[in-house]
């Protein structure tokens, strides 16, 4: 091994700071080094224990430890953010028992949402397309434009569907036209 590559070695652990200590025990440190000729500083963490789970570093660590946060969290902040958390998780609680009894109670609907359902599409398209639903033209019948001469075939442009309909003998490309 290199001089250099010993030195930084022995270096790591004289010169390192510890800056806290989280709830599960971890450890964090930081190092003011020597990175491309300019000083950097060298943040890291150090795991209770033999099991290194990185689940167990709270949020406000991590963002010291990716730069985001300039400052370490002051144990102060940790017991703010913990006893906030735990009165989020006890109005949950608090929601989820309301809900229930207003379910047994007959006075809020059972919502199911999931794929047993399906969408209830004609009342979609009744507020999308007004009238369109109420008439439907058979298969026989074919869209044209205003200025068709066939008067027979021809329909008005209330009558006219959302899509084209007719049959093979009666299709004449380019005569369909969307609904206004």
């Amino acid at each position: 091994m290199s001089k250099r590559l010993v030195s930084r070695l022995l270096g790591m652990f004289q010169s390192r700071t510890q800056v806290g200590v989280d709830k599960a025990g971890n450890r964090y440190f930081t190092r003011v080094e020597e990175v491309d000729s300019a000083m950097k500083e060298r943040r890291w963490v150090e795991f209770k224990g033999a099991d290194q789970d990185s689940t167990t570093v709270p949020v406000e660590w991590i963002c010291w430890l990716n730069g985001q946060r300039k400052k370490a969290p002051t144990p102060e902040e940790l017991a703010e953010l913990e006893a906030r958390r735990e009165r989020v998780k006890q109005n949950i609680e608090l929601l989820k028992k309301k809900e229930e009894e207003e379910r047994k109670a007959g006075v809020r609907p059972v919502k199911k949402i999931g794929k047993s359902e399906s969408p209830n599409l004609q009342s979609f398209v009744k507020q999308q397309f007004t009238g369109t639903l109420d008439q439907q033209k058979g298969p026989e019948e074919v869209s044209r434009p205003k200025d068709a001469t066939d008067t027979e075939d021809s329909t008005t442009d209330i009558d006219r569907t959302s899509e084209p309909t007719g049959t093979g003998a009666t299709f004449k490309p380019g005569t369909w036209q969307p609904p206004t």
